[in-house]
């Protein structure tokens, strides 16, 4: 298929921001795209050429794209620079030069979306010398053939800017419609920005189950293709595979213990709630353990000493585990903030001295894979007994989590105040009779802490210092995700960061990370790519005009990096809004 047919669907969706609408869009384009495009279709759909548990990244930064520009169109790269700076978009700078390249011997030839998913991915295999090189012939390759319009969309997805309003629910839906649509008979009315379906009931049952689909298998692609060829048996009979990770169960939050009572039942399991990461892991059939994070990413490598106690002491030859890494000081025992151990993700040398320094232990509180049979529609009751089973525990290796079934509000005190002495953040509810449900927060696992609920926040600009701070990028500019994806900003952040490193997260520290993120400047003031996500402490949530999101935060700081998490990650201004009414109630 053409790239400039996605670069149309592109362009309608671009267009509108109403969900229905962006739904019918790409439900009607889909049933124009074959089963060999479909995978390609699906991620470039959503900003991306590797499926989201793929670990290898294009690597293309914003310099590397002027040079591109340049070699692609023989304009200067001091030129192309300046349009940057003037449009602040170097997806539209390359739409405006594209028109305007002056290299005679330049052609269009019609780009296939092939061979777009190609190259961008071949940009992800270079290293070595030569590879700055390599990967300039690569990217001026496709602006080279690339109408205007399309080298805007292809600069955007090699630098991961991509923001069509294209959330999952969308894509969800979109299958649902194009390929279930003369079954449950639906039918999209424009004018009124609504749909009519012949029966509720069974349209649900069709979203229910594409949604199933897609938590056990994480891959849309797969998902649509599976919709087209085999219908809604095929989707049933999808089922996770070890390796490939699926999306954890994510909590609610309660206010009083009441509350918690209320949403999952009595009685209740109560366990403690670690302040640490979490990690999923898998062991295959031929015994390899692999472990992921929250955002899916593979940390087997990174913590070679978690994986080492999971193989010994988890009794099975296939499963899939969840649980909750948590730091802890080798002195006294004593379980540690996230932060002190926050590094080690990220890290790819020296990591058994990493290990040494520091030390985590593996809290194991699910499992919804066992023996090659999934146990996600199990109780949580049944699943804990199995865990029990199975698993050997060796304190400051790999443990059980803390867990107790309670009915009485003295009884749940009582285990709060042990976890907080512990060093933990408070509890977790779950429901005894409850299923695992992927990627979604449900009323089957509530969060309960007594202090303010703090934020998790993508930084999407920053400003340079002063003074002795000249040097650093030391205010953030901090925002949440809004209904359709877009970051909105919700505020500054300046407090809560060090000058020195080795008192804690530091100027320094931000600055290199945000730096390399940078995609425009204007005096001291500097937008960046949504990559790094903040935890924020704040006094109160204010209504604000001079904001996006409608809101501002009173009195932030910054508590420290969320580098498990992803900008899709960020609390969202749903979840804000709800905050900000809570603070009037009490």
């Amino acid at each position: 298929m053409d790239y400039s047919k996605l670069v149309d669907v592109y362009e309608q969706l671009n267009k509108t921001t109403k969900r229905l609408e962006k739904t019918h869009i790409i439900s009607e384009f889909l049933k124009d795209v074959s089963i060999d495009d479909t995978e390609h279709v699906m991620l470039l759909l959503e900003g991306r050429v590797f499926p989201s548990y793929d670990s290898r990244e294009i690597g293309v930064a914003s310099r590397l794209m002027l040079k591109s520009l340049s070699t692609a169109t023989g304009i200067s790269v001091d030129k192309i620079e300046n349009e940057w700076k003037k449009q602040g978009d170097l997806g539209l700078v390359a739409e405006i030069i594209v028109k305007t390249k002056k290299q005679e011997t330049l052609h269009s030839a019609k780009l296939t979306i092939k061979k777009v998913v190609d190259n961008i991915r071949k940009l992800a295999e270079l290293e070595g010398e030569g590879t700055v090189e390599r990967k300039t012939q690569l990217i001026a390759e496709l602006l080279t053939s690339a109408k205007p319009i399309e080298s805007k969309y292809i600069v955007k997805t090699i630098l991961g800017e991509m923001r069509i309003g294209v959330g999952e629910g969308v894509m969800r839906d979109a299958i649902v419609w194009a390929f279930f649509d003369k079954k449950i008979g639906i039918k999209y009315t424009q004018e009124m920005n609504d749909i009519e379906v012949e029966d509720r009931e069974i349209y649900n049952k069709y979203l229910d189950e594409v949604q199933r689909a897609y938590d056990v298998s994480n891959e849309f692609a797969e998902v649509a293709k599976t919709a087209r060829l085999k219908g809604i048996e095929g989707l049933k009979n999808m089922e996770m595979n070890v390796g490939i990770p699926i999306k954890v169960m994510l909590a609610l939050k309660a206010d009083t213990i009441e509350e918690a009572f209320e949403t999952v039942g009595k009685p209740a399991a109560v366990e403690f709630k670690y302040d640490g990461f979490r990690i999923q892991g898998h062991k295959d059939e031929k015994g390899n353990i692999r472990l992921f994070t929250r955002r899916l990413e593979d940390v087997t490598k990174q913590f070679p000493d978690v994986a080492e106690s999971v193989r010994r002491n988890v009794k099975g030859k296939i499963f899939i585990i969840d649980s909750e890494a948590v730091g802890y000081n080798r002195k006294t025992g004593r379980y540690m903030p996230f932060q002190n151990i926050s590094q080690r993700i990220k890290r790819k040398y020296d990591i058994d001295k990493m290990s040494v320094d520091f030390p985590v232990e593996l809290n194991v509180f699910d499992i919804i894979y066992y023996e090659g049979k999934s146990i996600i529609n199990e109780s949580f009751d049944k699943r804990r007994k199995l865990l029990e089973k199975i698993v050997r525990q060796e304190p400051k290796k790999i443990v059980l989590s803390r867990i107790k079934i309670v009915s009485e509000k003295k009884d749940v005190e009582k285990f709060f105040k042990d976890a907080v002495n512990a060093g933990n953040e408070g509890l977790m509810f779950k429901s005894l009779d409850s299923p695992y449900k992927p990627g979604a927060r449900v009323g089957y696992m509530i969060k309960f802490k007594h202090i303010m609920e703090t934020l998790d926040l993508a930084i999407v600009g920053a400003e340079w210092g002063e003074g002795k701070r000249s040097k650093w990028l030391s205010s953030y500019t901090i925002a949440c995700v809004d209904d359709n994806g877009n970051f909105v900003e919700v505020g500054r952040v300046s407090t809560g960061l060090k000058e020195k490193k080795e008192e804690g997260l530091s100027f320094e520290e931000m600055t290199k990370l945000l730096k390399p993120l940078i995609i425009n400047d204007k005096g001291k003031e500097v937008k960046v790519k949504p990559r790094v996500v903040i935890e924020v402490g704040y006094e109160e949530i204010q209504k604000s005009p001079t904001y996006e999101s409608g809101f501002a935060l009173r009195f932030p700081r910054v508590i420290g990096l969320r580098v498990e998490k992803g900008p899709n990650d960020a609390s969202t201004l749903d979840y804000i809004t709800k905050l900000y009414e809570s603070q009037k109630k009490s």
